[in-house]
Order: structure tokens, then C-alpha cells, then sequence
């Protein structure tokens, strides 16, 4: 029986495209580039998607203050 796809499974499929768009805009943008620079090698060892999430993580975090 063949599968019928959702308005969601579309929503979905377009959040994870732009995800993915966003995060290599993100890891190839120079201030992501210097920060990774700045971290220890355990940092280095982890996913593009670890690492962009930590990086966005401590830039809001800083923002904050």
C-alpha cells in the first residue's frame, strides 16, 4: 500500500533542508572558523551538527550578557 505524505511530512522535509543550509552557511563563516580554532581537539572530534549547536549555543550565551 503506498504511503501518503502529510502536510507535516512536507513542513518537515523543508525544516531539515533549511537546517542543513543554515548549518554549512554557519561552518564555513569565519567567526564559526575562528572559534573552532579556539577549542580544545575534543571539539574538533565531534559532528558538524555538535559543533554548529555548541557554537550557536555560546554566541547566544554571550549575546545575553
Amino acid at each position: 500500500m503506498a504511503q501518503i505524505q502529510t502536510s507535516r511530512d512536507y513542513q518537515f522535509t523543508a525544516d531539515t533542508e533549511i537546517w542543513d543550509n543554515l548549518k554549512c552557511a554557519i561552518a564555513t563563516s569565519s567567526g564559526f572558523q575562528r572559534w573552532l580554532l579556539e577549542r580544545d581537539a575534543q571539539f574538533q572530534n565531534l559532528r558538524l551538527e555538535e559543533q554548529v549547536q555548541r557554537y550557536l549555543r555560546e554566541t547566544l550565551e554571550t549575546l545575553a550578557y
